[in-house]
């Protein structure tokens, strides 16, 4: 009996660390809005042109992409889940919910956000 007493103790801490991550990880894809959404001003984008529409949408999927290679390289580990977690999945969230509020302030204004190619030359 000792010997399982023994093995429980040190197993606590491992279990307690998966079921800490499983809970944390989970956090984000619970409810449909996610985190990001209470720290995204829904009338953010609201005096934003066309154009600088553009350059927001650009400068958040570069740091969507940042954040999801940290999260990635976190999740290799299994205390990195739980770090990546604590430290990037909520940053992760907002910028996906100010993509989404960007998104609507551009559909309202009617933006073209794919860009366009244009060339100086003409075709012979």
């Amino acid at each position: 009996m000792a010997l399982g007493s023994f093995a429980w103790r040190r197993a606590r801490p491992a279990l307690a660390l998966v079921v800490a991550a499983g809970t944390l990880a989970g956090c984000g894809s619970t409810y449909s809005d996610g985190v990001g959404s209470l720290l995204v001003d829904p009338s953010k984008y609201d005096g934003y042109g066309c154009k600088d529409l553009i350059g927001q949408l650009t400068g958040l999927n570069t740091r969507e992409k940042e954040l999801r290679n940290l999260i990635d390289r976190a999740d290799q580990s299994a205390s990195g889940v739980v770090i990546g977690a604590m430290a990037y999945r909520s940053d992760y969230q907002t910028v996906l919910e100010q993509k989404k509020v960007l998104q609507r302030a551009a559909a309202g204004k009617k933006c073209q956000m794919a860009p366009t190619f244009t060339s100086d030359q003409t075709i012979r």
